[in-house]
C-alpha cells in the first residue's frame, strides 16, 4: 500500500511538471541557457540609476571567464500580476545581485531595496523602461564568510509589492 501511494504521488508530480506550459517557464527566465548573461531578458537596464550601491555606481566585469558557476536564480512573487526574479552569483570575491521586475507598463518608478543577511545593502529607485515595461537593478554586494541570504523587495506607486530571496 505504501509503495502504491509513493508511485501514485511520483506519477502525479511528473504529470504536473510535464503539463507546465513552456511560455510560463519562459516568462520567468527558465528559458535562460547555462551561459545566459544576466539582464538580457529585456534588452537593457531600464531605469537603474546605480545610486546607493557599494561599488561607486560602476558595473563590474565578469572576471571569471563569463561562466555562471555558483549562480542561483529564484522566481519572486508579486501582489498584482507583475513578475520578478532574483539572480545572485559570486564574482571576484563579491556577490553580483540582479533583481528584475516586469510590469509590462513603461514609465513606472518603483522603490527597490536589496538586503544581505537582513541588512540594507542598496536602497534605490528604478523606472520601467519603454521597450519592455521592466527594470533591473544590478549591484555588487559584499560576500561574507559562509552562506549569505540575499533578498529584494520593490514597491510601486500603486502599492504593488514584488519580492524574492535566496541563500547562496
Amino acid at each position: 500500500m505504501l509503495s502504491t501511494s509513493r508511485t501514485l504521488a511520483l506519477g502525479l508530480a511528473i504529470l504536473t511538471t510535464a503539463a507546465v506550459p513552456a511560455t510560463a517557464l519562459a516568462k520567468h527566465g527558465a528559458d535562460d541557457g547555462p551561459n545566459h548573461d544576466a539582464g538580457d531578458d529585456h534588452g537593457g537596464r531600464g531605469g537603474d540609476d546605480r545610486r546607493g550601491d557599494d561599488n561607486g555606481g560602476r558595473r563590474g566585469g565578469d572576471d571569471n571567464g563569463g561562466g555562471n558557476r555558483g549562480r542561483k536564480l529564484v522566481v519572486g512573487s508579486c501582489t498584482d500580476g507583475s513578475t520578478a526574479k532574483l539572480k545572485v552569483k559570486p564574482d571576484d570575491g563579491r556577490l553580483e545581485a540582479e533583481f528584475e521586475v516586469d510590469q509590462n507598463r513603461s514609465g513606472v518608478t518603483w522603490n527597490v531595496v536589496l538586503r544581505r543577511n537582513g541588512r540594507v545593502a542598496v536602497s534605490t529607485r528604478a523606472t520601467t523602461n519603454a521597450r519592455s515595461g521592466s527594470f533591473s537593478v544590478e549591484r555588487k554586494l559584499a560576500d561574507g564568510s559562509g552562506r549569505d541570504r540575499v533578498s529584494a523587495r520593490a514597491t510601486s506607486p500603486s502599492g504593488e509589492v514584488c519580492s524574492a530571496a535566496l541563500t547562496i
